[in-house]
């Protein structure tokens, strides 16, 4: 379970993240332009913004799902593979803003998926069950279960995955993507849809996941969850980075408040812009055809 001590802010080594002029376009269209972003050793960076300003979308270019137009993304120093488990397998882990889990799988068997780009024994092994391959499946699901009672879920490992709250399939999808061993943990709306007190959970459940040494990107619209978690904040508007600092800084910021509040000032999107980008991005993904499992519902960018 996770421990209710919130552990002091600061990062605590060097870069792990390093996107530098990410530009992502579709077509005509830019839905991402120029972003520079790092995320340090044990850090717990924010990436705010109105809907449509591009957060998902370089999401997606961090993790494989998008190809950058232009720019380029390190992980502790190596430009990152253009495949999405290829990222997953150098150290990166995502949720979704829709969840995304197996939905007639078990909570275990859930986390157990996640497991596989550590699991390196090959398909004769797995056929023929040898002692090799009983002993990684041994490891595996220790350490699942070890993520399960992380993460408040232990209980519940026979549980279908269709049957938990809404609040524990959040928790689920996390568990899930820490089973990859990651350094970086990129989490997409985590509090979407939760309660007060879920919310309060799922900020301790972060704190734990940084003491564990792991570094964390988040993408939130509940300021108050993001300037209580953050070691630093970037705002996206119409997917330029418009200003990066402290919470205290950004904040205080004029530009965000209008962007917030609407108030216009050069640089805002048009709601028709943000459309025609998330239309796109539509488009491509169908192209792609890549879901990393099935989903209830259409996602867009945030």
């Amino acid at each position: 379970m996770v421990s209710d001590t919130v552990p002091a802010k600061g990062p605590g080594g060097g870069t792990v993240l390093d996107a530098r002029g990410v530009t992502m376009r579709f077509g005509g269209l830019t839905a991402v332009r120029n972003v520079d972003l790092t995320v340090d050793q044990g850090e717990i960076v924010g990436l705010i913004g109105p809907n449509g300003a591009g957060k998902t979308t370089f999401f997606n270019c961090m993790t494989g799902l998008y190809i950058p137009t232009e720019g380029t993304v390190r992980y502790k120093g190596t430009v990152l593979p253009h495949r999405s488990h290829r990222v997953t397998e150098a150290g990166i882990a995502r949720t979704f803003q829709n969840i995304r889990l197996f939905a007639n799988m078990t909570v275990l068997e859930n986390v157990l998926v996640g497991r596989h780009t550590r699991t390196h024994e090959g398909l004769w092994s797995a056929l023929l069950r040898n002692p090799g391959f009983k002993r990684a499946e041994r490891a595996s699901e220790a350490r699942a279960m070890e993520l399960l009672e992380f993460t408040g879920l232990a209980a519940k490992r026979d549980h279908l995955a269709r049957n938990l709250p809404y609040g524990e399939q959040r928790k689920l999808e996390i568990a899930r993507a820490l089973a990859s061993e990651p350094g970086l943990l990129l989490l997409d709306e985590p509090t979407a849809g939760m309660n007060p007190q879920e919310t309060r959970a799922t900020r301790e459940l972060v704190f734990a996941i940084r003491e564990q040494g792991i570094s964390v990107l988040v993408i939130e619209h509940d300021m108050r969850f993001i300037f209580g978690l953050c070691d630093r904040v970037a705002v996206l508007v119409q997917g330029e980075k418009l200003v990066e600092g402290t919470p205290e800084v950004v904040q205080s910021d004029e530009r965000v408040v209008a962007a917030y509040l609407g108030t216009p000032y050069e640089g805002v999107p048009e709601d028709e812009a943000a459309d025609e980008v998330a239309a796109a991005e539509d488009a491509v993904a169908k192209n792609t055809g890549s879901t990393s499992a099935p989903q209830t519902s259409k996602e867009g960018d945030a």
